[in-house]
């Protein structure tokens, strides 16, 4: 009876802790509603330089805390968020008047959209406090965090890092908060607080879905089981193995935007499993694989929490097969996608499902597949020149298809120009209200003034087809 009362009492505690942080942030947001664009810049380069010399130590916090990834890219993780992406946020006006049109004599203004509930996956918690909180303030909002109750120590740091060195800058207390007695039901009661006005979700489809179920504005990314095509065109079939592995070993495979499946045309099918294994990729047999997916999957096909983000040398170690010392990727030849195929599902991890097709209609139909187990609306990398080939691929559901780079560092806008950011929107392809890279301009309300441009009652008498040309 003590234990069930004092389990009661945790409850309880979480709940009022959400119910108070989320007030504690609109009170402080009224008071940041007279921030101008220049005192927005100011803070965030002052989070941002706070962020970045930390990085050490927060990728510290995040490996010890949570068990998952590489303690030195998840180091690139942050610095890339607070250098990188803070960068780019500088060029951005999201307050006051954002653009004019002075021929339609339209003047688009920004406006905050108030306190943001930022849901944070335990995967790469410290990373994404970092791009939410500087996104939530570069548009003058506030927010606060819920964080995986795997990875609260690591979320409160980095959470009070940028909120010191917010209020040093400027900003008031309490606009940069995080939770601290993190369940599912303090997350619930966040989002569907009266003082919340917007959801950032990133998270397992469970919680995504919650999200939506809030009530609230939501924006929410959805899985990514992403296939790559290296067509007979490739530019360079070994930097493509390269690229590939990489991007996939990088911080264990815990990005959902990283390469989950590669597709390889025939002709070039034999030289590019060949230096897949001079880049570290030790292909599986039959039954290795069965062992692999056994300890990746439960019986219900969910992913086991404790054997995310491992090395792949743990993975086979865990599996019961030896692996040369090095070994960066597992790789598996599949004959299909689906349930029967459990590796050809999005795996946390650095394993890579392998296929091989004839021509590009064989290829095209493999992606989609891939897409459509569990990844529509994410990623799809592609390898060729053949312009062709990069048109018709381009038609599959993906938001965003980089060609001839990492899956990873092209999908998140650092090798390609694509928008810098560390949420991807998936489209309503698997139920996202975007499919761009979120950015602070998905945080702002715009409004309009607008100047009467051709006659009101030109509606009851004029030649409506020639006014709208005007």
């Amino acid at each position: 009876m003590t234990a069930l009362i004092s389990e009661l009492d945790a409850d309880l505690a979480a709940l009022a802790e959400a119910r108070d942080k989320a007030r504690r942030a609109r009170a402080a947001f009224q008071q940041f509603e007279g921030a101008t664009q220049a005192d927005l810049d100011a803070i965030v380069r002052a989070m941002a330089k706070a962020a970045t010399g930390a990085a050490e130590e927060l990728a510290r916090l995040a490996v010890d805390e949570t068990g998952y990834g590489v303690y030195e890219d998840k180091i690139l993780k942050n610095r890339y968020n607070a250098e990188f992406v803070a960068a780019s946020m500088e060029r951005m006006r999201t307050k006051g008047v954002l653009w004019v049109d002075r021929a339609g004599r339209v003047t688009a203004i920004g406006s905050p959209v108030g306190v943001i509930a930022a849901l944070i996956p335990v995967t790469n918690p410290t990373s994404t406090v970092i791009f939410k909180c500087l996104a939530a303030v570069k548009s003058g909002n506030a927010i606060v965090n819920s964080p995986h109750p795997r990875a609260v120590r690591a979320c409160v740091r980095t959470t009070e890092i940028l909120a010191e060195a917010a209020e040093k800058a400027g900003a008031p207390a309490d606009l940069i908060g995080c939770l601290e007695r993190a369940s599912i039901a303090a997350t619930q009661e966040l989002m569907q607080h009266p003082d919340v006005s917007l959801v950032l979700a990133t998270g397992g489809a469970g919680m995504v879905r919650a999200a939506y179920r809030s009530g609230k504005p939501t924006l929410a990314v959805g899985a990514g089981n992403v296939p790559v095509y290296i067509h007979r065109s490739v530019p360079d079939v070994d930097e493509a193995a390269q690229m590939i592995t990489t991007s996939k070993a990088f911080d264990n495979g815990t990005a959902c935007v990283a390469e989950q499946a590669v597709v390889l045309d025939a002709p070039i099918a034999d030289r590019a499993m060949e230096a897949f294994r001079r880049y570290g990729m030790v292909v599986l047999d039959a039954d290795q694989q069965q062992r692999l997916a056994g300890i990746i999957f439960d019986e219900r096909g969910g992913l086991r929490p404790d054997n995310v983000g491992q090395s792949a040398e743990e993975l086979a170690r865990r599996a019961g097969f030896p692996v040369p010392p090095g070994t960066r990727v597992l790789g598996a030849e599949l004959a299909g996608v689906g349930p029967r195929y459990p590796l050809s599902a999005e795996i946390l991890g650095p394993v890579l499902a392998l296929y091989r097709t004839r021509t590009l209609d064989e290829a095209i139909a493999r992606c989609r597949e891939i897409l459509a187990f569990g990844g529509e609306g994410h990623t799809l990398g592609i390898h060729a020149t053949d312009q062709e080939v990069i048109a018709r691929l381009s038609e599959l559901p993906a938001s965003r298809i980089p060609v001839n780079t990492p899956t990873l560092f092209g999908g998140m806008g650092y090798s390609t120009n694509i928008g810098p950011s560390f949420m991807l929107g998936t489209g309503t392809w698997s139920g996202s209200i975007t499919s761009d890279n979120v950015s602070p301009l998905h945080l702002i309300n715009i409004k309009r003034v607008a100047f009467e441009a051709r006659p009101w009652r030109g509606l009851y008498t004029g030649d409506l087809r020639q006014d709208a040309a005007r």
